[in-house]
């Protein structure tokens, strides 16, 4: 185990990246348990305001961000200083995280249903860094070998190439595999070559008069939303916590 962790770990400079999703992951975790505390009127905790205005916890995530961030630039891969700034890092970062829907909508949406991006976004970014941790980078440049990547040609062609099918898959309207696919190219290229969603801009431009691609577009997507649209949300309520349900709305005229 000793071996495994210095050879993986230590020599390549990868302890602050574990420590930052280290303290990322636990963060939000503890985050998500206090608030929801807070929300069942139990345990001691309470939201902090000052001179009336409710301090969210972004802002302190914002300021320890920053911190984190640039004495972590300053501070290189070892030594107890990148250590420290990546754990501070992952702190701030986890609290940013944890309230993406409020900076993306500007309002308080946190027990919504725009809320569950905040959810969604922490669980991509974890995944994503975890990737990265086993040894996964950007447009494949890991699967390159020694004499490639000596080859400054065919690494900007392999990065651009990768590149242009996250692109697409991305105008397929699929964000998740387009966004894995930077890590994971064989992802984009399997987003890049399904049928586009109904809405997207691949489907608007390359759809418009090709009705049988367009009903089947709208088919498979209904099939995929309807398949994993329940157990999605289950997920989401159960490491997030469920959204308040929707006002009733009057309908007009008062009825």
């Amino acid at each position: 185990m000793g071996h495994w962790w210095t050879r993986n770990i230590t020599e390549p400079g990868k302890l602050p990246l574990l420590l930052a999703l280290s303290s990322f992951v636990l963060t939000f975790v503890i985050t998500r348990i206090v608030v929801r505390m807070i929300r069942a009127g139990k345990g001691p905790f309470g939201n902090v305001e000052a001179g009336g205005v409710h301090i969210h916890h972004v802002v302190p995530g914002v300021v320890l961000t920053v911190i984190g961030g640039f004495g972590a630039v300053a501070s290189g891969r070892h030594g107890f200083g990148s250590a420290a700034f990546a754990v501070v890092f992952g702190i701030g970062a986890g609290l940013v995280l944890d309230e993406f829907a409020l900076i993306m909508h500007l309002d308080d949406v946190y027990w919504s249903e725009e809320g569950r991006k905040s959810v969604e976004v922490v669980v991509v970014t974890a995944a994503l860094v975890g990737l990265m941790l086993s040894g996964f980078l950007p447009f494949g440049v890991n699967d390159l070998t020694e004499d490639e990547l000596q080859d400054r040609a065919g690494v900007i062609v392999s990065i651009g190439l990768n590149f242009l099918i996250s692109l697409v898959a991305l105008s397929k309207g699929k964000a998740r595999m387009a966004i894995f696919g930077v890590i994971v190219p064989l992802v984009a290229l399997v987003g890049a070559i399904r049928l586009a969603r109904p809405g997207s801009p691949w489907a608007k431009r390359f759809y418009r008069r090709r009705h049988r691609a367009r009903a089947k577009a709208q088919l498979r997507a209904y099939r995929h939303d309807r398949r994993w649209a329940g157990p999605r949300r289950k997920v989401q309520d159960w490491i997030g916590g469920k959204p308040d349900p929707e006002p009733v709305r009057p309908l007009p005229g008062g009825r």
